[in-house]
């Protein structure tokens, strides 16, 4: 299942995006990653992992996601998909995103999700490795506005385990939404602390939503 459109029936993949793909799956496989759960049959939605806590988790979460029949995708800056490296970036499954238009991301993703047949989009929901374990809305965002469901993804280094949820679709409710991903990211890992900040930052969200309802019509 190819989510490229520049692969799809009009060329060849390039040689160096093909040796890095091969790479990707050795260094994988030589580290004995293991999958809890399935991404869904589905031809659209959003995986959004965390912790993300390694430079090294786009080559587990690429070898975990090929094992699944699935080529992800990811979003990148759009001067990174010009001259030489134009080709290898689509080849590897990335998105141009150009900040300096007036549509924002969400929308331009958005487009992407429209356009295309099938789009497996990984997002870093926590959106930098320095992060304390809350997540950007960034993915909740694009799902919505794609109308497609959430997978979230979860991983344990300490045991080479990486896994998926079942679909999550966002409600109107971004709390409440990122309440049932923080549900089952403890259910496997209910002691890692980025997963207790994530499910306290559901909460919060959620009351604070709850507040805003309850305040009378000005």
């Amino acid at each position: 299942m190819s989510q490229n459109p520049s692969v799809n029936g009009r060329r060849k993949r390039s040689i160096l995006s093909r040796i890095v793909r091969r790479i990707i799956m050795v260094l994988y496989r030589w580290k004995g990653w293991e999958i809890d759960g399935h991404l869904p049959d589905l031809p659209k939605f959003v995986i959004a992992g965390a912790p993300h806590t390694s430079n090294w988790d786009f080559v587990f979460f690429t070898g975990a996601t090929a094992e699944e029949g699935i080529e992800p995708n990811f979003m990148g800056k759009h001067t990174l998909f010009q001259g030489v490296m134009k080709n290898f970036m689509y080849d590897m499954g990335g998105i141009p995103i150009d900040r300096t238009k007036r549509s924002n991301v969400t929308q331009q993703v958005a487009e992407e999700y429209a356009k295309r047949d099938h789009l497996a989009l990984v997002i870093a929901a926590e959106g930098t490795r320095s992060s304390n374990g809350e997540w950007k809305s960034g993915f909740y965002n694009i799902a919505r506005a794609a109308n497609v469901p959430i997978v979230a993804a979860w991983v344990d280094n300490t045991t080479n385990t990486l896994g998926f949820s079942e679909p999550i679709w966002p409600g109107e409710s971004y709390g409440e939404t990122l309440g049932k991903i923080a549900a089952f990211l403890r259910s496997k890992l209910p002691e890692l602390d980025r997963y207790k900040v994530l499910e306290a930052q559901a909460a919060r969200l959620m009351a604070e939503e709850q507040a805003e309802q309850g305040k009378p019509d000005q």
